[in-house]
Protein backbone atom coordinates (compact mmCIF):
# COMPACT_ATOMS: atom_id res chain seq x y z
CA UNK A 1 0.00 0.00 0.00
CA UNK A 2 2.94 2.59 0.48
CA UNK A 3 4.51 1.79 -2.81
CA UNK A 4 1.36 2.44 -4.30
CA UNK A 5 0.97 5.71 -2.43
CA UNK A 6 4.84 6.73 -3.10
CA UNK A 7 3.82 6.00 -7.17
CA UNK A 8 0.57 7.77 -6.55
CA UNK A 9 2.91 10.98 -5.15
CA UNK A 10 5.41 10.96 -7.45
CA UNK A 11 3.16 10.45 -10.93
CA UNK A 12 1.12 13.41 -9.29
CA UNK A 13 4.43 15.29 -8.82
CA UNK A 14 5.52 14.55 -12.22
CA UNK A 15 2.24 15.62 -14.19
CA UNK A 16 1.61 18.73 -12.15
CA UNK A 17 5.53 19.60 -13.48
CA UNK A 18 3.78 19.72 -16.72
CA UNK A 19 1.51 22.21 -16.45
CA UNK A 20 3.80 24.83 -14.20
CA UNK A 21 3.33 28.24 -15.82
CA UNK A 22 6.31 28.81 -17.62
CA UNK A 23 8.37 25.80 -16.89
CA UNK A 24 6.10 22.59 -17.76
CA UNK A 25 6.32 20.58 -21.26
CA UNK A 26 3.02 21.42 -21.66
CA UNK A 27 2.52 24.64 -19.92
CA UNK A 28 -0.41 26.62 -20.96
CA UNK A 29 1.50 30.19 -20.42
CA UNK A 30 1.43 33.50 -22.77
CA UNK A 31 5.28 33.55 -23.15
CA UNK A 32 6.26 34.33 -26.87
CA UNK A 33 6.83 31.33 -28.67
CA UNK A 34 8.10 30.72 -32.64
CA UNK A 35 5.30 31.07 -34.19
CA UNK A 36 4.53 29.87 -37.71
CA UNK A 37 3.77 32.51 -39.80
CA UNK A 38 1.14 32.65 -43.00
CA UNK A 39 0.83 34.81 -46.18
CA UNK A 40 -2.07 36.99 -46.96
CA UNK A 41 -3.61 34.15 -49.81
CA UNK A 42 -3.52 31.45 -46.98
CA UNK A 43 -5.35 33.83 -44.59
CA UNK A 44 -7.88 34.86 -47.09
CA UNK A 45 -8.33 31.43 -47.99
CA UNK A 46 -9.05 29.94 -44.38
CA UNK A 47 -11.17 33.37 -43.88
CA UNK A 48 -13.70 32.39 -46.77
CA UNK A 49 -13.49 28.82 -45.96
CA UNK A 50 -15.52 29.72 -42.50
CA UNK A 51 -17.51 32.37 -44.45
CA UNK A 52 -15.11 35.37 -42.63
CA UNK A 53 -15.12 38.84 -44.44
CA UNK A 54 -12.53 41.24 -44.37
CA UNK A 55 -12.43 45.17 -45.35
CA UNK A 56 -9.77 48.07 -45.30
CA UNK A 57 -10.72 51.77 -45.99
CA UNK A 58 -7.97 51.72 -48.33
CA UNK A 59 -9.68 48.54 -49.95
CA UNK A 60 -5.89 47.22 -49.71
CA UNK A 61 -3.79 44.79 -48.45
CA UNK A 62 -0.34 46.35 -48.25
CA UNK A 63 1.44 45.28 -45.33
CA UNK A 64 3.16 48.73 -45.12
CA UNK A 65 0.25 50.63 -45.79
CA UNK A 66 -1.80 51.42 -42.63
CA UNK A 67 -4.90 52.19 -44.87
CA UNK A 68 -5.04 48.54 -45.91
CA UNK A 69 -5.73 44.98 -44.38
CA UNK A 70 -2.76 42.63 -44.54
CA UNK A 71 -2.85 39.52 -43.30
CA UNK A 72 0.67 38.84 -44.14
CA UNK A 73 2.90 37.03 -41.25
CA UNK A 74 -0.12 36.67 -39.80
CA UNK A 75 -0.05 33.69 -36.92
CA UNK A 76 -1.43 30.31 -38.09
CA UNK A 77 -2.69 30.21 -34.89
CA UNK A 78 -4.81 33.34 -34.88
CA UNK A 79 -5.76 32.66 -38.21
CA UNK A 80 -7.24 29.30 -36.52
CA UNK A 81 -8.47 31.51 -33.43
CA UNK A 82 -10.57 33.09 -35.95
CA UNK A 83 -12.09 30.21 -37.53
CA UNK A 84 -12.84 28.65 -34.22
CA UNK A 85 -14.50 32.43 -32.94
CA UNK A 86 -16.66 32.17 -36.34
CA UNK A 87 -17.88 28.23 -35.68
CA UNK A 88 -18.48 29.10 -31.99
CA UNK A 89 -20.22 32.21 -32.46
CA UNK A 90 -22.19 31.69 -36.36
CA UNK A 91 -22.08 35.45 -36.22
CA UNK A 92 -21.02 37.44 -39.42
CA UNK A 93 -17.37 38.26 -38.86
CA UNK A 94 -15.57 41.19 -40.49
CA UNK A 95 -11.73 41.57 -40.01
CA UNK A 96 -10.93 45.85 -40.14
CA UNK A 97 -7.31 44.89 -39.03
CA UNK A 98 -4.99 42.45 -39.51
CA UNK A 99 -0.67 43.01 -39.72
CA UNK A 100 -0.64 46.26 -41.25
CA UNK A 101 1.45 49.00 -40.01
CA UNK A 102 -0.07 51.67 -38.23
CA UNK A 103 -1.10 49.43 -35.06
CA UNK A 104 0.90 49.75 -31.41
CA UNK A 105 3.67 47.67 -31.53
CA UNK A 106 5.01 45.16 -28.73
CA UNK A 107 5.53 41.57 -28.63
CA UNK A 108 1.89 40.53 -29.08
CA UNK A 109 1.18 43.00 -31.93
CA UNK A 110 -0.61 43.39 -35.18
CA UNK A 111 3.07 43.66 -36.47
CA UNK A 112 3.93 39.95 -35.02
CA UNK A 113 0.53 38.60 -36.22
CA UNK A 114 -1.10 38.03 -32.56
CA UNK A 115 -4.10 40.52 -33.57
CA UNK A 116 -7.20 40.81 -35.32
CA UNK A 117 -9.55 43.43 -35.15
CA UNK A 118 -13.20 42.82 -36.22
CA UNK A 119 -16.07 45.12 -36.91
CA UNK A 120 -18.62 45.81 -33.91
CA UNK A 121 -22.05 43.90 -34.30
CA UNK A 122 -24.98 43.40 -31.76
CA UNK A 123 -24.12 39.45 -32.49
CA UNK A 124 -20.06 38.81 -31.36
CA UNK A 125 -20.62 41.86 -28.59
CA UNK A 126 -23.28 39.69 -27.08
CA UNK A 127 -21.27 36.54 -27.37
CA UNK A 128 -18.09 37.86 -26.11
CA UNK A 129 -19.53 39.55 -23.52
CA UNK A 130 -22.46 36.72 -22.37
CA UNK A 131 -19.10 33.93 -22.60
CA UNK A 132 -16.37 35.38 -21.81
CA UNK A 133 -15.16 36.80 -18.56
CA UNK A 134 -14.73 40.31 -17.96
CA UNK A 135 -11.23 40.76 -16.73
CA UNK A 136 -11.03 44.82 -16.35
CA UNK A 137 -9.54 47.58 -18.04
CA UNK A 138 -6.18 47.57 -20.18
CA UNK A 139 -4.29 50.77 -20.14
CA UNK A 140 -5.78 52.43 -22.78
CA UNK A 141 -8.99 52.22 -20.95
CA UNK A 142 -10.25 49.70 -23.16
CA UNK A 143 -12.33 46.91 -21.18
CA UNK A 144 -11.26 43.31 -21.52
CA UNK A 145 -12.70 39.69 -21.71
CA UNK A 146 -10.56 36.49 -21.71
CA UNK A 147 -11.35 33.27 -23.52
CA UNK A 148 -11.46 29.66 -22.04
CA UNK A 149 -8.83 29.63 -23.53
CA UNK A 150 -6.96 32.48 -23.19
CA UNK A 151 -7.32 34.96 -25.57
CA UNK A 152 -8.22 38.60 -25.27
CA UNK A 153 -10.90 40.05 -26.34
CA UNK A 154 -10.71 44.20 -26.27
CA UNK A 155 -13.66 46.48 -26.84
CA UNK A 156 -11.61 49.70 -28.26
CA UNK A 157 -15.00 51.12 -28.98
CA UNK A 158 -15.74 50.81 -32.62
CA UNK A 159 -13.91 47.62 -32.90
CA UNK A 160 -12.67 43.88 -30.64
CA UNK A 161 -9.41 43.99 -31.15
CA UNK A 162 -8.62 40.36 -30.24
CA UNK A 163 -5.01 39.01 -29.29
CA UNK A 164 -4.58 35.18 -30.15
CA UNK A 165 -2.03 33.67 -27.80
CA UNK A 166 -3.59 29.87 -29.64
CA UNK A 167 -6.23 29.17 -31.70
CA UNK A 168 -9.10 29.29 -29.43
CA UNK A 169 -9.21 25.67 -28.97
CA UNK A 170 -9.35 24.25 -32.63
Amino acid sequence: MRQIRSLTTALALIVGALFVPGFGALSATTEAHAATKISHATATSMFRQVGITWSSSGNCSDRNNPTCTSFEQLNLTSAQGAQTLKRATGCALNITGGTEAGHASGTYSHWNGYKLDYAKGTCITNYIKGTFTYIGVRGDGAPMWKSGSGNIYADEGNHWDVLYYNCGGC
